[in-house]
């Protein structure tokens, strides 16, 4: 039987054992990715015959195999070279970012010397400026033995924590290999969803699995992975959602399994957003601003090893991770992020795997890990991934940077500004798509974004958020821009005399999830509403070997009377001529059956309408509404109002915060009214749209309209039925209810009331 062993990469050791210092976030424009791969490029054609460039090595300490890929040799200097690409004035760059820099280029050396058996070695840090494309050579010499001893130190450094990585990940195996059920039993249609996520896991293949609200989705796919893992040998699992609701169901289902192993060691970690995580928002991020950024390298150590350890009691959610980071002062979100290097769990949202920057698709790339991805509420991805890959900029923005921008910046701007205007002086229409991106504009664009780049550079002081903001914007839309092709459109919209907004917009974000669902060893997402599976699977671009699951409800058709209201239609044109008998028809259900019920309308000026006409008619009945932009507090404020005891209608729209991802069982909600299709708008954006996803797939309607339309509706329904106890009303208002391509997307267990 082969020793243990502890695969670590170069980079990764030496973040562990040489980071040192003050965290300092203060921004400077470095070079981009391709940016910095063109300078490790051009840095090795410089170089003469016989230079390698790219050189894997690798070498042990103990159970540790340490690899990486050095940049780069000169075995007729017998030079080692460490390229760091840079922008701007070498001065400025901290002294702990040279010392991680040493470390690594000294690492590598061991490692050549060890495996070419030389006897010394120059070692060089080659820091390459990407504007002026110019060398700073940084030299020094060592023996082989000097580097072994500096490898062995580094490595010590390492080891105790590596061999607890290694102990802890044997525990949590054995544990996980044997893990029961936290529960007496599953719930009906429970089990057939963690079947197919096993048989998936173990297979290597995506899932898309639809199943019932009410069967504890979370829990049944969760354990399941948790329990392949081992045979698997899968590093990392992540629990993705899109809001904190689906997030916390997560954690509660986690502390479950736990509890019902106790000597489970398993590590979990919630992921919560920099503005929600910050203890100083009024402060920089670096040593000179902040207290938890100054020395945080310094008190890392222990602040890592006392997450560790609180694992063991609980969770790293966001409040235990706060209380350790306050123990050891240190920034709690840059905490988290470190901990995502040793959690076995990571609870977070879609973006931090599926966004062109993830954090955590790339730590799985660069770290070469086996994970499992659990997509919850996937009905969301499109619209959340179409978000993540499109870019759009704003004319009235760049006339306010224009005013107040520094003198030097002025000229590139304007030059923006005339491109900008040139684009849609001969636009007749407030909306329109064009065929092909502006070449001309684009041009400008990116000179400005060289510019503002290289007065950020002399003057890292001055950067203010107006400025920083356009830049980024500007970085954005130019990225899009160098991705563009059939799977998006770009268009401008005219606004007045604030100018126009140019957006790229993704329509088909499938290109860029494929290498995402490609990265991970499995991938399942699941909701209440895929259908048809295959619109989610082709626009998302799931592999073609990709399965379907469509977990039979375990409710009975007596739990739920589903009543067509096909007199009255919604339609915009129509909508206040509903406005009376939608208001009587919610009363004469009130007054038939008083408790607590939901009624979802498309728009806020719609809800509004119904609710004042409800009030106005109907004084005695309780009523509360949705209101825009509610808070977190006023979101639970809202939901708080339904309780076993209470009596009253809640006004909500249709695919908002309270049309899915609540819970509310028995009595808390025994009814719905849905007064809508919840067709999205008929608008020329929407159009665009439909006329994109037909030239792809077929059937651009349906795609653009009828799916996500319907998906909404069934969600919103789902609130009503969460357990095989309850009992309740669903009234869909529309006339086009009795269509039979609508009525197709409703769940089959409903029986239909005319």
């Amino acid at each position: 039987m082969s020793e243990a062993r502890y695969v670590v990469a170069v980079r990764a050791l030496c973040d562990f054992t040489a980071k040192q210092g003050d965290l300092d976030l203060r921004f400077t424009p470095g070079p981009s990715a391709q940016e910095g791969i063109a300078g490790h490029i051009e840095v090795a054609t410089r170089r003469g015959a016989g230079y390698e460039a790219e050189v894997s090595l690798s070498g042990s300490f103990g159970p540790l195999l340490v690899r990486g890929r050095a940049d780069g040799y000169d075995p007729v200097r017998n030079r080692l070279e460490e390229v760091k690409t840079f922008r701007g004035d070498l001065s400025r760059m901290p002294d702990n970012h040279r010392h991680l820099h040493w470390a690594q280029v000294r690492i590598y050396g061991h490692l050549l010397c060890q495996s070419r058996n030389l006897s010394e070695l120059q070692l060089a840090l080659v820091y390459y400026d990407i504007g002026k494309q110019k060398e700073t050579l940084l030299t020094e010499y060592a023996t082989a033995g000097m580097l072994q001893q500096f490898f062995e130190q580094q490595c010590g450094r390492f080891l105790a924590w590596a061999e607890q990585e290694m102990a802890h990940r044997l525990t949590r195996d054995e544990q996980l290999a044997g893990l029961r059920f936290p529960h007496v039993d599953f719930r009906p249609g429970q089990r057939a969803l963690a079947e197919a996520v096993y048989k998936g896991a173990s297979s290597g293949r995506c899932l898309l699995a639809q199943a019932p609200t009410g069967i504890g989705k979370t829990i049944g796919t969760l354990f399941p992975l948790l329990k392949a893992s081992p045979a698997q040998r899968l590093d990392k699992l992540f629990f993705l959602s899109a809001k904190t609701s689906g997030r916390a169901l997560a954690l509660d289902a986690l502390t479950q399994i736990r509890r019902s192993e106790p000597a489970l060691p398993l590590r979990v970690l919630e992921m919560v957003a920099r503005d929600k995580a910050c203890e100083h928002p009024d402060k920089a991020c670096n040593g000179e601003s902040c207290p938890l950024a100054q020395g945080f390298y310094d008190r890392l150590p222990q602040a890592r090893a006392a997450a560790v350890a609180a694992a063991f009691d609980g969770a790293m959610d966001r409040e235990g991770l706060r209380a350790v980071a306050a123990a050891h002062q240190v920034c709690p979100y840059y905490l988290s992020q470190e901990m995502a290097q040793w959690a076995d769990v990571i609870v977070g949202d879609y973006n931090y795997y599926f966004d062109l920057g993830a954090m955590l698709h790339g730590m799985s790339v660069a770290n070469q890990w086996r994970v499992g991805v659990l997509v919850d509420e996937a009905h969301n991805m499109i619209e959340r991934a179409r978000k993540m890959y499109s870019a759009e900029m704003a004319q009235g923005q760049l006339k306010a940077l224009r005013q107040a921008a520094p003198v030097s910046l002025k000229r590139t701007l304007d030059r923006v500004n005339r491109q900008w205007n040139a684009l849609y002086k001969v636009q007749q229409d407030e909306y329109q798509r064009y065929p092909d991106l502006p070449e001309a504009f684009l041009g400008a664009l990116q000179q400005a974004v060289a510019d503002i780049t290289d007065y950020m550079v002399e003057h890292p002081a001055a950067m203010d958020s107006q400025l920083q903001g356009f830049y980024f914007d500007a970085l954005h839309f130019t990225r899009m821009a160098e991705l563009f092709d059939k799977h998006s459109l770009f268009d401008v919209t005219v606004q007045g005399g604030y100018g126009a907004t140019l957006c790229i917009r993704n329509i088909v974000p499938a290109p860029f999830l494929a290498p995402r669902f490609a990265a991970a060893h499995s991938t399942v997402l699941f909701s209440a509403t895929l259908s048809p599976w295959h619109f989610y699977s082709d626009t998302l671009g799931m592999p073609a070997d990709t399965a379907w699951v469509d977990v039979p409800s375990p409710f009975a058709a007596e739990q739920l009377s589903v009543r067509l209201v096909t007199g009255i239609s919604t339609r915009f044109q129509q909508r206040d001529n509903s406005l009376s008998p939608i208001v009587d028809l919610i009363a004469q259900q009130y007054r038939l059956q008083a408790g607590n019920y939901l009624a979802f309308f498309s728009s806020y000026d719609y809800l509004q309408k119904v609710a004042g006409l409800f009030a106005e008619r109907y004084p005695e009945i309780p009523l509360w509404q949705q209101a825009r932009r509610m808070d977190e507090h006023e979101r639970e404020a809202f939901l708080a109002r339904f309780t076993e005891s209470s009596q009253g209608v809640g006004f909500a729209v249709l695919g908002g915060a309270f049309a899915e991802g609540i819970d509310l069982p028995g009595a808390r909600l025994i009814g719905a009214f849905i007064a809508t299709l919840g067709l999205p708008q008929i608008n020329p954006v929407n159009e665009q749209i439909m006329r994109q996803m037909e030239q792809t797939f077929g059937n651009g309607y349906d795609c653009t309209y009828l799916f996500p339309g319907m998906q909404k509706v069934v969600q919103a329904a789902g609130r009503v039925i969460r357990t095989r106890e309850d009992r309740g009303v669903v009234y869909l208002i529309d006339d086009r209810f009795a269509r039979r391509e609508v009525r197709q997307l409703l769940p089959q267990w409903w029986r239909i009331d005319a």
